[in-house]
C-alpha cells in the first residue's frame, strides 16, 4: 500500500517541478502601469529657416549666418498623473543662439549679429512601456516662446555722451554721420537695434527613454518646432512693421536628455 502512494507522490511532485519550469520567474506583466516623476538636463538642435534672416542681413552689409542648425539647452520635468494610466504632464524650456561677425576694411565699420531662439510651456505626454527599462513616448508642448535678431554697429571708436547726443539728433546720413550745425564732430561709437518676434509655440514630438537604474535614464527624441500668430518688436517698444511671415524660428529639432527621478 505504500509503494503506490509512494509513487504517486513522487509523479505529483515531478509535474509540479516540470510545471514550474515553464513559468518565468518573475512572470512578465503584460500591462505596465508607470507611476513616479523626473527631472533633466535637455540639449538639442534645432534647425531652423535662416534664409530669409541671411537675405536681410546680406542686404545691409552684415555676414550671413550658418544654416546647419542652432545648439540648444534646456530643461525638462514631468509626473504621471495617475487618473490615466502612462499619462504624464510636466514642462520643458529650451534657447539657444547663434551669431556672425563681418568687418568692412574699407570703412572700418564692424557688424555683429545674434540670433537667438527660446521657447518654454506645458508638456503633455503618453508613455508606451515596451520593456521594463525601454519606453517609448508621444505628445506635444504647448507654450510660448520666440526670437530675437540683434543687429550691432560699430565703427570702432569708443561711445562717448557727445556721440550719443549726436546720434539722438541725427536727421539722416546714416548712423554714424554728424548732422549740420550739431556743434559735436564725435559720432557715436555703436549702434544696436534689437528685433524681437514672440509666438506662441507647438512642438509635437516622440522618443525613447532607457531607465539605467530606477532612478536614471537617458532620452532620445525628435520632434518639430512651430510657432504661430508672431507679435514683432523693435528695441522692445515700438511696433515691427511688414516682417515676412517665414521670418521665425519653425524647424525640426532632436534632442538628448539626462534625466533623474523615478522610473
Amino acid at each position: 500500500m505504500r509503494t503506490p502512494a509512494l509513487l504517486l507522490t513522487v509523479a505529483a511532485f515531478c509535474a509540479s517541478l516540470g510545471l514550474a519550469q515553464d513559468e518565468v520567474i518573475p512572470p512578465k506583466r503584460s500591462h505596465m502601469v508607470k507611476v513616479g516623476l523626473f527631472g533633466g538636463f535637455t540639449p538639442g538642435m534645432i534647425f531652423p529657416n535662416v534664409k530669409p534672416i541671411n537675405d536681410f542681413l546680406v542686404a545691409g552689409g552684415a555676414a550671413p549666418l550658418k544654416e546647419n542648425g542652432v545648439f540648444m539647452l534646456g530643461g525638462t520635468g514631468a509626473a504621471y498623473i495617475m487618473v490615466v494610466p502612462n499619462l504624464r504632464l510636466g514642462g520643458l524650456g529650451m534657447s539657444g543662439s547663434i551669431s556672425s561677425t563681418s568687418l568692412d576694411a574699407a570703412t572700418n565699420i564692424r557688424r555683429d549679429v545674434q540670433l537667438k531662439i527660446g521657447y518654454g510651456g506645458v508638456t503633455v505626454e503618453y508613455v508606451v512601456p515596451i520593456t521594463e527599462h525601454f519606453d517609448f513616448a508621444f505628445g506635444t508642448m504647448l507654450g510660448t516662446g520666440g526670437m530675437d535678431l540683434t543687429v550691432r554697429k560699430s565703427n570702432g571708436d569708443a561711445s562717448t555722451w557727445g556721440g550719443e547726443t549726436v546720434y539722438l539728433r541725427a536727421a539722416g546720413g546714416g548712423d554714424f554721420a554728424v548732422p549740420t550745425g550739431a556743434g559735436l564732430s564725435n559720432p557715436p561709437g555703436e549702434v544696436t537695434r534689437v528685433m524681437t518676434g514672440s509666438f506662441y509655440i507647438i512642438i509635437p514630438s516622440v522618443s525613447f527613454e532607457y531607465a539605467v537604474t530606477g532612478w536614471l535614464a537617458f532620452r532620445l527624441g525628435a520632434s518639430y518646432v512651430a510657432m504661430v500668430g508672431p507679435t514683432w518688436k523693435i528695441d522692445s517698444n515700438y511696433d515691427l512693421l511688414g516682417v515676412p511671415s517665414d521670418v521665425n524660428g519653425n524647424g525640426f529639432m532632436v534632442n538628448l536628455g539626462l534625466l533623474v527621478g523615478t522610473f
